[in-house]
């Protein structure tokens, strides 16, 4: 059977690396391939869905279309990917390329024709296989920073049309030079339960690593009792992009036969979030540093990972003595490995786990209910991977709900009656979030004297007031001046506490089109003759926050058409 096992996976990666062309598609960019980041790399509350190719530092290359398609859908906001293009190909694959600058020919001229048309920059449309097709290497954009991207690059990522899951670019042909093994930064053991002892601690642990002749690493030996596991911090470097992005395929294999592992040949969209189960969350929020679980203490449905009955937790009961090894790939088949010995031992634990009980127990499969002065909080079954004791405590107006410590998968709601505030008041109230120093506004329903909002993080919520409008002003003043040549015009918006929900843009009382960057707090609009006046243009510039507070701000230009 444990030959069939490892059989099977074998079969099953050597068919999942053949099934797709490998010349149907070419890449996106005019310059050599340099990866900032690649297919299933741990990001913030989710895996890395693509590729993230390094545009030298700057916006403005040609983003060319990878194969013969067409345009299925484009989406342009001011998070996520930013401006983006879908273009569907005829075998079967759509490709997704993010964070744009502009697109360019027809499909910007469409862009900008829906944008008119909804009086809005923020849009979403689908597409027909015969309104928008686009030849191999065609320049359908320029790549830019938009969106969510925190520098200048190009994210690229396939899609099967059938499935809707996200295909990792290697398994297409898209390759580079690596020659690196994937370095394995710390090996930590877990102690499961509260009868579990490994080095006489029952607190996870790092373990030393010591390097071997032959290349691979030996782990101190584990003494323990009871059900432990692994973890480690991995990360993986190719020969040509100097920096660190993540490894492709991990494995523990006890006594010879594999008993947890995953590999990111493809994904489910709806799974990403799974991510936050898969890490040490509480380590991350604490350190930073993401130490990826090989095992699972209570069972999740995250698709790339494959385990034995005891989802990788290995039961050390006496006379117990044994080997597990863990190996970690790259695409290229470059490979780390660890040899873990494990022996039993009755030796007492000298570390304690810190954990402290409270009232407030949370079962993870069971619906929850947890209620205090005004506050109330309803966690449903499946809000969270583990069962854990909550801090719940109201202090001071403010709802203490533990701390962004333990993983949420799914939103719970937060509820809060306020029998004081006068009405005209509630119109401008909301809860917000702590993060670091600064309250966040969290999108808030009001039904009598209810406020409802809903969430996937935990941490301190309070019901905040908003009377401050959004601030527009321009760095130069327009006034009465000649703006004949200039081709564009900015303007910086913000809001200091709710956030800005919307912002309408009139030029000589006719809807025009601004494009929103929120990195820079700064809306733009590119000047067009036919939207443009002789002589006298007049310029209105309405913003409102997230509670209803606007400003308006009105100037006028000249502009010579000659």
């Amino acid at each position: 059977m444990r030959f069939f096992i490892c059989f099977f996976l074998v079969i099953s990666f050597s068919f999942s690396q053949n099934q797709y062309p490998k010349d149907f598609f070419s890449l996106p960019l005019e310059i050599p391939m340099e990866l900032s980041g690649n297919f299933g790399e741990l990001r913030p509350n989710h895996f890395h869905a693509g590729f993230d190719f390094k545009t030298n530092q700057k916006e403005g290359l040609n983003v060319l279309a990878a194969a013969d398609g067409y345009v299925s859908r484009i989406k342009i906001s001011t998070v996520g990917y930013g401006k983006a293009i879908y273009i569907t190909h005829p075998n079967g694959y759509t490709t997704v390329y993010g964070h744009l600058q502009k697109a360019t020919g027809a499909i910007q001229n469409k862009i900008e024709e829906i944008q008119y048309t909804e009086k809005s920059y923020e849009i979403e449309a689908f597409f027909k296989p015969n309104e928008l097709p686009v030849n191999k290497r065609q320049v359908i954009a320029i790549s830019g920073n938009t969106g969510g991207s925190e520098g200048p690059h190009l994210h690229f990522e396939f899609r099967d049309n059938k499935t809707e899951n996200i295909i990792n670019p290697f398994l297409f042909g898209f390759g580079l030079k690596d020659t690196k093994k994937p370095i394995i930064s710390s090996l930590f053991v877990y102690p499961i339960d509260a009868n579990s002892i490994a080095n006489e601690s029952k607190i996870p642990i790092a373990l030393n690593l010591s390097l071997q002749k032959d290349g691979t690493y030996l782990s101190e030996k584990v003494l323990a009792t009871g059900r432990i596991g692994f973890g480690i911090n991995s990360v993986d470097w190719d020969d040509v992009s100097y920096n660190a992005n993540g490894t492709y395929k991990t494995q523990l294999i006890s006594n010879g036969t594999p008993i947890f592992g995953f590999e990111f040949d493809q994904m489910v969209f709806d799974e990403s979030r799974f991510v936050n189960a898969f890490i040490d969350y509480y380590r991350y929020k604490k350190t930073h540093q993401r130490v990826q679980k090989l095992f699972m203490k209570y069972a999740y449905n995250w698709s790339n990972v494959h385990q034995n009955v005891d989802n990788g937790i290995c039961n050390v009961v006496s006379n117990f003595n044994g080997v597990q090894r863990i190996e970690v790939s790259d695409f290229f088949q470059n490979k780390s490995t660890i040899t873990i010995p494990i022996q039993y031992s009755n030796q007492a634990a000298t570390v304690m786990d810190p954990i402290k009980t409270t009232k407030y127990f949370v079962k993870a499969k069971v619906d929850a209910i947890f209620e205090k002065d005004n506050f109330s909080v309803s966690f449903p079954a499946g809000t969270f991977y583990d069962d854990f004791y909550l801090n719940f405590e109201v202090k001071n107006k403010t709802l203490f709900l533990h701390e962004d410590t333990v993983p949420v998968h799914s939103n719970f709601t937060i509820t809060a009656e306020d029998t004081v505030s006068p009405e005209n008041e509630k119109e401008k109230m909301f809860f917000a979030s702590l993060y670091g120093k600064k309250w966040n506004y969290i999108a808030t329903k009001l039904v009598g004297n209810t406020f409802t909002c809903r969430t996937k993080t935990l941490g301190q919520f309070s019901l905040m007031k908003d009377t401050v409008a959004p601030k527009i002003n321009i760095s130069k003043s327009i006034e009465g001046k000649w703006l004949t040549g200039q081709k564009s015009l900015s303007l910086n918006i913000s809001d200091e506490f709710s956030g800005i929900k919307t912002y309408n843009c009139y030029l000589n009382d006719v809807w025009v089109l601004f494009e929103y960057e929120p990195k820079l707090k700064k809306i733009t609009h590119i000047f067009k003759n036919n939207l443009l006046l002789e002589g006298t243009n007049k310029l209105k510039v309405t913003v409102t926050d997230n509670v209803g507070n606007s400003t308006i701000f009105e100037t006028q230009f000249n502009r010579s058409q000659k």
